[in-house]
C-alpha cells in the first residue's frame, strides 16, 4: 500500500476518533437546555454522559474479535453507520429514556470505531511510516476533551442542543464513503471461536472500574458503594486475566504484554494519561471557583493547553527521530511533571500572560508525550498480534482517560479535607491537588526507565 493511501486512512480514522471523543464531553454545557426539553433536572442528565462512557468500556473488548472475524473495513464501516444513526436518534429524542438508549448505541459504535480504526491504520502502514500515522490519529484524544464543552456552549447559544448531534450526520456519511474507498477488503479473516466468558469478565471489569471510580469521585457521604463497585472491577480483571492466560483461543491474547515497549506504553502511558486527563476538569474549576472568572474567560485560559498541543505537532516526528523514544519520554516527561507542578503556583494575582505561558508549555509536553507513548506501543508488535494489542491499548486508554476526572475529583476532595474546607473549593485546594497529579505523572516517568536507548528503533528509521 502506498504512503499516500496510508496517510489518507490515518486522516479518516482521526476524523472518526474526533467524533467519538468530542461526543463524550460536548453535551456538558448543553445539559440545562436538554433538561428543559426532557422535563427533568439537569443533574439527571449526567446519566447520558455516563451511559456513553460505560457502553464504550463494555464493548471495546469485543472489537478486536469482530475485526478479525469480519474484517476491519466491514466492522469500521458498520460502526460509522451505527454512530451516525444513533446521533440522529439522540437529536430526535424527546424523553430521557430514549436519549439514554440512543447514547448507549452511540457508545457501542464508538467502541468499535476506536480500536478497529487504529487497527486499520496499523495494517495499512509500514513500520517506517508509523510515527507519522500515529501522530495524525492521536490529536483527537488531546483536542476533543478541551474543545467539547466550549463547542457545545456555542451550538446551544446560537442554535439548539440537537445540532450537537446532527453535526455528526454529514461527517458520518463522508467517513463511510471514505472507508469503502480507502480501506482494503481483507480476506484473511480469523475463524476463532468467541470467548463469551472472557467477554463478560473483561466487560464487567472495565465498566465496574470506570463507574466505581466515578462514584468515588462524586461521593459526598459514604465511599462504601464506590469502593465496592471498584473492588468488583478489580476482581473481575484478575479473573479475566487468569482466564485468558489459560484459554486456547482467548478474547484477547494477553501475551502481547510481554513485549516491553507495549507494556511501558500500556502501564506507564496509562498513568500519564490519568494525569493529563485531570487538567481539562481541574483548570476550569480553579479559574471559576478559585479565581472568580467567568466560564468564558476560563475557557480562554484553558485554550493555552490546546495551543501548545497544536504547536508541537509539526515537531513531534523529527524530535522522536532525532533522540529516540527513551530520551524523549524521559526528558519530555520531566518537563511534563514540572508543568503540572507549576499549576500549583497559579493564583488569582498572577498575570494572564504567565498563566497562558505555563499552560502552553504544558500543552507542548502533553502532546509530545501522548504521541510518543501511542507510537511506542505498536513499534515492536508483530502483525499477527496487532489486533490484540490495539484492543487492549484502547481498553487501557479509555479507562485511564475516564478515570482521570474521577481521580482529580478525589484528590480535590482530599485536599479540601486536609484544609478543613467543607464548602466551595478554594485556590489552595486546587494547588495541593495539582501536586498530587504531578506525583502520578512522576510514577509514569519512573516506568519509562524500563526502556533501553534502542527501544522502538523499528519505527524510527534513524540515520546512523
Amino acid at each position: 500500500m502506498s504512503q499516500r493511501q496510508s496517510t489518507l486512512i490515518a486522516l479518516l480514522v482521526a476524523v472518526t476518533f474526533f467524533m467519538e471523543n468530542l461526543d463524550a464531553t460536548v453535551i456538558a454545557t448543553a445539559l440545562p437546555q436538554m433538561a428543559k426539553t426532557f422535563g427533568v433536572a439537569a443533574v439527571d442528565l449526567n446519566i447520558g454522559m455516563s451511559a456513553y462512557m460505560l457502553a464504550i468500556a463494555a464493548f471495546i473488548p469485543i472489537s478486536g474479535w469482530l475485526a478479525d472475524r469480519l474484517g476491519s473495513r466491514l466492522v469500521f464501516g458498520g460502526a460509522i453507520v451505527l454512530f451516525t444513526l444513533s446521533s440522529l436518534l439522540c437529536g430526535l429524542s424527546t424523553g430521557l429514556e430514549a436519549f439514554v438508549a440512543a447514547r448507549v448505541l452511540q457508545g457501542i459504535s464508538g467502541a468499535m470505531m476506536v480500536p478497529v480504526g487504529r487497527l486499520a491504520v496499523m495494517r495499512a502502514t509500514e513500520k517506517k511510516d508509523l510515527v507519522r500515522a500515529i501522530s495524525l490519529i492521536t490529536w483527537p484524544g488531546l483536542v476533543a476533551p478541551i474543545l467539547g464543552p466550549p463547542l457545545g456552549g456555542f451550538i446551544v447559544t446560537h442554535a439548539s442542543w440537537p445540532w450537537i448531534f446532527y453535526l455528526n450526520l454529514p461527517l458520518g456519511a463522508l467517513a463511510l464513503i471514505a472507508t469503502w474507498v480507502l480501506i482494503p477488503r481483507r480476506n484473511d479473516v480469523s475463524q476463532r471461536a468467541f470467548d463469551f466468558p472472557g467477554f463478560v469478565l473483561v466487560g464487567v471489569a472495565c465498566m465496574a472500574l470506570l463507574y466505581g471510580m466515578e462514584m468515588l469521585g462524586q461521593a459526598r457521604g459514604s465511599h462504601g458503594p464506590g469502593l465496592l463497585v471498584t473492588a468488583v472491577g478489580l476482581v473481575s480483571a484478575v479473573l479475566a486475566w487468569a482466564h485468558m492466560r489459560k484459554r486456547a483461543e482467548p478474547l484477547l491474547n494477553v501475551n502481547v504484554v510481554g513485549i516491553r515497549t507495549f507494556s511501558v506504553s500500556l502501564f506507564g502511558g496509562s498513568l500519564f494519561r490519568i494525569a493529563i486527563s485531570t487538567l481539562p476538569f481541574l483548570l476550569p474549576l480553579m479559574f471559576q471557583l478559585g479565581f472568580g472568572l467567568s466560564a468564558f474567560d476560563s475557557g480562554l485560559l484553558v485554550l493555552g493547553v490546546f495551543a501548545g498541543n497544536l504547536a508541537m505537532k509539526p515537531f513531534t516526528s523529527p524530535i522522536m527521530q532525532r533522540w529516540g523514544f527513551r530520551a524523549v519520554l524521559m526528558g519530555n516527561g520531566v518537563i511534563g511533571v514540572l508543568a503540572i507542578a507549576a499549576c500549583a503556583l497559579l493564583d488569582e494575582r498572577m498575570s494572564w500572560g504567565l498563566i497562558l505561558f505555563i499552560l502552553f508549555v504544558g500543552g507542548l509536553s502533553r502532546s509530545m508525550q501522548f504521541t510518543a507513548f501511542n507510537t511506542l506501543g505498536f513499534a515492536d508488535v508483530p502483525k499477527p498480534q496487532m489486533s490484540d494489542a490495539s484492543t487492549m491499548f484502547s481498553m487501557f486508554f479509555q479507562l485511564s482517560m475516564g478515570m482521570g476526572v474521577a481521580i482529580g475529583a478525589l484528590l480535590l476532595r482530599g485536599s479540601m479535607y486536609l484544609h478543613g474546607n467543607d464548602g466551595q473549593a478554594q485556590t489552595a485546594d486546587f494547588q495541593l491537588t495539582f501536586v498530587g497529579v504531578a506525583l502520578i505523572a512522576l510514577l509514569a516517568l519512573l516506568d519509562n526507565r524500563r526502556l533501553s536507548s534502542e527501544s522502538g528503533e523499528a519505527v524510527l528509521q534513524r540515520k546512523a
